[in-house]
């Protein structure tokens, strides 16, 4: 199990604070997982065993519960620990009413309290409310190439971070592949039963889609063009070669229902220079690449697209808000901030010629300011000028400190 230091430091400072710990991300991207590493933080700093109380929702033990019976039972074991209770609680969102439940949790007990979902929402309704900023939410994401390095190097699976980052450019980060090894065809099996988890437990039947074979095809189409500028007016065009017909609403429907599920990211397009969003041509990103493998396929070939999808879950990590960035007509793949920082990014599988290099430096170029500026690539040699390093991008993942 890898002790996912970079989540554990952010709740150190808040563990037995006032604060609800809530961790969110996609299905089987390790939520649990950072719960056990937690409570053995908690064991070894003297809380005993006692005052640890985990319930995963998905258990059938609790799918016919409703909030108050599960409230009365954790208040009945709490008050029964011996001293002040940690409570875990995991994928809440499958209990209806969890909500005023947390917060009565909070109010009624002597708790320390941590919740998971896979809903991105999970704060956006009654909860925030009820707590009113005694929250800390933590998005979690699947395993970073850093993470997946070091257990591959573990196991004595791997020679270099080239032969990690071609398993990687296949399977992706889920954790479970990588702390098991799987041959490819049952990798790709595991991944195709998240994607149908999600589709039909996160987003069917949590929405009441009645057309699901539709909004499998809007889905598949999206994965296809991740990573690639993206309209409603193209997937109308795209549906309507197919003699399928939908409206512009329900294709941004079935966009935010992904999104919710944690599944896929919208981001938008920044004018750098009028530092204002632009309201078209956004890019779609994947939460996982290796998803994309096991039910689209093809990501050698669009190895572009998934470079950059790469980069910008390693940019979500790291804890930027990120956009795609125009610049006097040019594109800047990433414009990234956090607090007082910013970086910009450009992204390419090799830089073969001058015309290419030329290409992916002039849009940085046109950047009057002095933040830093990056060009990612596979190559091996360095084509660094005018202030903007290039940089390989697999050494850039693998790097600590982005600002060197």
């Amino acid at each position: 199990m890898i002790k996912r230091e970079n989540y554990i430091n952010r709740v150190r400072p808040f563990i037995d604070k006032d604060v609800v710990k809530v961790f969110t991300g996609i299905r089987r991207s390790g939520k649990s997982t950072l719960l056990q590493l937690l409570q053995r933080e908690l064991m070894a700093d003297g809380v005993s065993e006692q005052q640890i109380l985990t319930i995963n929702f998905e258990s059938m033990a609790y799918a016919n519960r409703d909030a108050r019976s599960v409230y009365e039972e954790i208040r009945g074991k709490s008050e029964s620990s011996g001293g002040r209770t940690y409570l875990f609680l995991d994928e809440i969102q499958e209990l209806d009413g969890w909500e005023k439940m947390v917060n009565s949790l909070r109010v009624d007990l002597d708790c320390d309290l941590y919740i998971t979902g896979s809903n991105s929402k999970l704060l956006s309704g009654e909860l925030a409310t009820y707590l009113a900023g005694r929250y800390i939410e933590i998005s979690v994401y699947p395993f970073s190439f850093q993470e997946v390095t070091k257990i591959l190097a573990e196991k004595k699976e791997i020679s270099s971070p080239d032969e990690a980052f071609a398993r990687f450019l296949e399977y992706g980060g889920m954790p479970f592949l990588h702390e098991n090894s799987l041959h490819a065809a049952a990798a790709h099996d595991y991944l195709k039963d998240i994607y149908n988890s999600i589709l039909l437990k996160d987003i069917v039947a949590r929405h009441s889609l009645r057309d699901v074979e539709l909004f499998e095809r809007v889905l598949g189409y999206l994965l296809a063009n991740v990573a690639n500028s993206f309209s409603g007016s193209s997937i109308l065009k795209y549906l309507k070669h197919e003699k399928r017909k939908i409206s512009l609403e329900t294709i941004y429907n079935y966009i935010s229902y992904a999104q919710d599920a944690c599944l896929l990211y919208l981001v938008p397009r920044e004018d750098v220079q009028g530092k204002r969003l632009l309201k078209f041509h956004e890019k779609i990103f994947l939460a996982d690449h290796g998803i994309r493998e096991a039910i689209y396929g093809h990501n050698q070939r669009d190895i572009n697209q998934i470079l950059e999808n790469i980069v910008y879950l390693e940019l979500l990590r790291r804890g930027y808000t990120v956009r795609i960035g125009k610049s006097n007509g040019k594109e800047i793949d990433f414009v990234a901030e956090k607090a007082s920082q910013k970086i910009y990014i450009q992204v390419a599988y090799l830089i073969p010629d001058q015309t290419v290099a030329e290409r992916e430096f002039s849009s940085l170029l046109a950047v009057r300011d002095n933040f830093p500026k990056r060009v990612l690539s596979l190559d091996r040699f360095d084509l660094s000028r005018e202030g903007i390093i290039h940089k390989n991008l697999i050494d850039f993942l693998l790097d600590q400190d982005w600002s060197a």
